[in-house]
């Protein structure tokens, strides 16, 4: 009997979750049993997925940077990446845009519906965490993004997953120095760093069989933890804004696949399916990162040198899904306060969005953080950011796990292009995680 595709187990263990978490929200002990008993084993696997996301990343950029033998094609290769993520972040902002100006889901919002929700969520500590975040980025200097980007000590960025791009810098770093000392000298670390690799990789494929009983156990979580419905409903103009351009945007990059890569865009799909799936239950592009570099390297065909380093820097700084959530979110909210909002402050939009997104950690709700940021760009009235915040708080989570899988899937398309033009585009190779095993048994 042949053996059930990973994104259709995946599928199937999101499906019996989301029944499996109404079902426990009919009885009264429901949300209990499952905060005690089910939520935990999601719990472990996404933290097994941050366990190896530092060695992945240390170990491939440093293998692929080597692998390259010129300075010239490493510059080439960076200079592609940033442009084009830049590129597709903008154009996701624009539709969001686009979308927010046309619908004006905010219009529908009334008065009675924004004091509910501000007197349920206002003084929320998730929001005023969220707030006190923001100030403090935007109390930072001009040039702080930089700053943060160089750690004073390496072995500490390694022991924070938010501070991924200090590990990217120093992959990277210690990459292009191994370059510079010769083949011959840096062979024995680059060897080092090789067998790390290849060792990392096993066990994304072990920690990956348990990948659809954890996606069952995320997706009740979400489920039994979620708001009230008639909350949800009432927003439920501006989510599905927001989930059109969502949309929206992965047809943009399956036209992107198609016509640079020349590969149909159902195989595009077919092959990071279990990468979004798994965005859309994490809700995070950091947890979901070794999976994202699995699935490009071996079954798309990008090889290691390219995957390697634009993945990493994607899940960092390219927030396709995130920005036009923030282009929808900034413009609904001034639509249900009755703030006008002109042609000049929603460039601002364009602008603020596309620096925060490079600046935005790869975790769950960052998002929000995001938003304020833009919010304050556009001169928003400082006592209303608790009210905004307040007015899509309920539908966060659910958006959040929907614009996690659209910056996956913008991060392999990205992988894809650079790889294509640098020549770097070949077959996909195969591994599971028993290829080895007889080397081991008797």
């Amino acid at each position: 009997m042949k053996k059930l595709a990973l994104h259709w187990q995946i599928l199937i263990g999101m499906i019996l979750g989301i029944a499996f978490g109404f079902l426990m929200t009919q009885v009264d002990w429901g949300k209990e049993f499952v905060g005690d008993w089910i939520e935990p084993f999601g719990k472990i696997f996404v933290n097994l997925l941050k366990l190896i996301a530092v060695p992945l990343i240390l170990a491939s950029l440093i293998k692929g940077i080597s692998d390259l033998k010129d300075i010239a094609k490493f510059r080439n290769m960076g200079l592609r990446t940033v442009v084009i993520y830049i590129a597709t972040t903008v154009i996701a902002i624009s539709i969001g845009l686009v979308l927010v100006n046309v619908f004006a889901p905010g219009e529908g919002i009334s008065q009675k519906t924004i004091d509910n929700l501000s007197a349920t969520y206002e003084g929320n500590s998730n929001i005023q965490g969220k707030l006190a975040t923001a100030a403090a980025q935007k109390d930072a200097g001009p040039l702080q993004a930089l700053v943060d980007m160089v750690p004073s000590n390496a072995v500490a960025a390694m022991s924070n997953n938010s501070l991924m791009l200090q590990v990217i810098f120093f992959a990277i770093f210690l990459g292009i120095s191994m370059l510079l000392i010769g083949e011959k000298r840096a062979k024995p670390l680059k060897d080092f760093f090789d067998s790390l690799n290849d060792v990392v990789l096993k066990m994304v494929d072990l920690i990956m069989l348990f990948a659809p009983f954890a996606v069952f156990a995320l997706l009740a979580t979400v489920v039994v933890t979620s708001d009230d419905p008639e909350v949800l409903l009432a927003l439920l103009y501006y989510a599905l804004t927001v989930v059109a351009g969502l949309l929206l945007m992965i047809v943009v990059y399956c036209v992107i696949f198609a016509l640079y890569v020349k590969k149909s865009p159902l195989w595009f799909l077919k092959q990071i399916a279990p990468a979004q799936l798994l965005a859309f239950s994490t809700s995070s592009s950091a947890a979901t990162l070794p999976v994202t570099m699995e699935r490009v390297e071996e079954h798309m065909g990008v090889e290691k040198e390219v995957a390697s380093f634009v993945l990493p820097v994607g899940a960092t700084i390219n927030m396709d899904g995130t920005s036009l959530y923030q282009a929808v979110a900034a413009v609904f909210v001034c639509q249900a306060l009755g703030i006008d909002l002109s042609l000049s402050a929603q460039l601002t939009i364009v602008l603020t969005a596309l620096l925060a997104s490079i600046g935005s950690a790869a975790v769950p709700g960052a998002g929000m953080v995001m938003l304020v940021i833009v919010l304050e760009s556009i001169d928003f009235p400082s006592d209303l950011l608790p009210v905004a915040l307040a007015l899509i708080f309920a539908v966060d989570r659910p958006l959040d796990m929907l614009r996690t899988t659209v910056n996956v899937t913008g991060d392999a398309t990205v992988a894809s292009v650079v790889a294509k033009s640098l020549g770097k585009f070949g077959k996909p190779k195969v591994k599971d995680w028993d290829d080895h095993l007889d080397e081991v048994s008797s």
